[in-house]
């Protein structure tokens, strides 16, 4: 018997038609002998829907008040998969975030968890019941209601997998697993067996939005192992694990593409100690993220600094950068979203050289201009011009041998 923990997206439980549908496996699941908990999103655009509602009362509704609405759309989801698991004659029990003492900060919108007491799940399960936790949300030390941000319910179910030290957290999506690179991109692209959580986490980061940043980062820190897979099929997924052998020598597994990027031009910056804080000080005030940065030496000491930001940022971050430019004497600031960032990732890059040359070949070969590049151990990222995105990634996708079958 293992204790298995399931989540099911938004599109898993659009209508009460698929909430039964999640009803059935959870309950195959169940009478295999398992001990079972289930996670649920709100169904498909009824959080997008709250948030508009609250937008037609005022442009700014207070963000204490607005998790307090938004926490309701996983509450559904919960009590009507606990009622249809009833309908079948299982023991089903529905618990809110608080309840499953899932305790964060007092980040409203955004919060982050600090701790899953799990006490009530466990002994629902002691005494074998499917427990159903919404997710998505938590409790403040105040006691406020919190809300774990976009994709919050896939940390939610990976936190409480590691809380309960349960044998695997199944993800169900959409999707039949993690893909080589967005298959509506590349047709050739194909389904990754297994993954590292350190090649999920680059490519969570640089665009792929399988699975959200923050639940592979608790996968990863509490050693959870991950299967995502489909709702809709029976088929095995990807497993998302502890890095191997066999991992390692596969030099690239994933291409990803990354379209809200814009970047950021600053020219004839000063060159005198301090003045990086003062150019990036302010974006960080804003919560602005900041993501490749190139100094490039000019004559004169003075040089022209590059970054990357969110696209959703992009004008904000263009006003503040303006007013700094005039504080510090930089001469103008420019600004580009037509922009997009490609990328390789493998952990076998760490033991093989060349990766570096081939991508760039194989860019320059499609006559393809590269403007910013980064790397970490893992990745190397180019930003290049949005119209030549979908040619990249397949160029790349090609160049690296993942059009072959396994």
């Amino acid at each position: 018997m293992a204790l298995i923990v399931q989540k099911f997206g938004g599109t898993s439980v659009a209508n009460i038609e698929r909430i039964k549908n999640v009803a059935k496996r959870t309950a195959k699941t169940f009478d295999q002998g398992n001990d079972v908990v289930v996670i649920l999103s709100a169904m498909s655009g009824v959080t997008d829907s709250l948030i508009e509602m609250a937008s037609r009362i005022t442009p700014s509704p207070d963000k204490r008040e607005l998790d307090v609405l938004l926490a309701t759309g996983e509450q559904t989801t919960a009590a009507l998969l606990a009622i249809t698991l009833q309908s079948m004659n299982y023991p089903a029990k529905s618990l809110l975030g608080f309840q499953a003492e899932v305790r964060t900060d007092c980040s409203f919108g955004n919060a982050r968890i600090v701790d899953v007491g799990a006490r009530r799940i466990r002994e629902l399960l002691d005494n074998r019941n499917i427990v159903v936790v919404a997710g998505f949300q938590g409790c403040d030390p105040d006691g406020n209601i919190t809300t774990l941000g976009r994709g919050g319910s896939d940390t939610s179910a990976v936190a409480i997998a590691a809380a309960l030290n349960a044998d695997v957290c199944e993800i169900y999506t959409d999707v039949n697993g993690i893909y080589t690179t967005d298959p509506r991109i590349c047709p050739k692209a194909r389904k990754i067996n297994r993954i590292s959580y350190e090649e999920m986490l680059e490519m969570a980061s640089l665009g792929a939005k399988v699975l959200q940043i923050r639940s592979v980062e608790f996968a990863k820190k509490y050693h959870v192992p991950v299967h995502v897979r489909s709702s809709f099929n029976e088929e095995v997924g990807t497993m998302v694990l502890n890095e191997d052998a066999e991992m390692e020598g596969v030099v690239v597994s994933a291409v990803t593409c990354d379209m809200n990027e814009a970047r950021i031009v600053m020219k004839q910056v000063p060159d005198v100690p301090g003045i990086a804080a003062k150019v990036f000080t302010p974006l960080a005030d804003e919560g602005i993220v900041v993501d490749m940065i190139i100094q490039g030496t000019q004559s004169g000491e003075k040089n022209d600094l590059t970054f990357t930001v969110p696209r959703t940022n992009f004008k904000r971050a263009m006003e503040i950068e303006n007013k700094v430019a005039e504080e510090i004497g930089a001469e103008e600031v420019l600004g580009d979203e037509n922009i997009a960032k490609v990328s390789v990732i493998g952990v076998g890059m760490k033991n093989h050289s060349g990766v570096a040359s081939k991508m760039f070949a194989s860019l320059a070969a499609e006559g393809i201009n590269i403007r910013l590049i980064s790397t970490s151990e893992i990745r190397i990222s180019c930003v290049i011009d949005e119209k030549y995105a979908e040619l990249a990634v397949r160029a790349l996708h090609s160049a690296f041998g993942l059009d072959r079958e396994e």
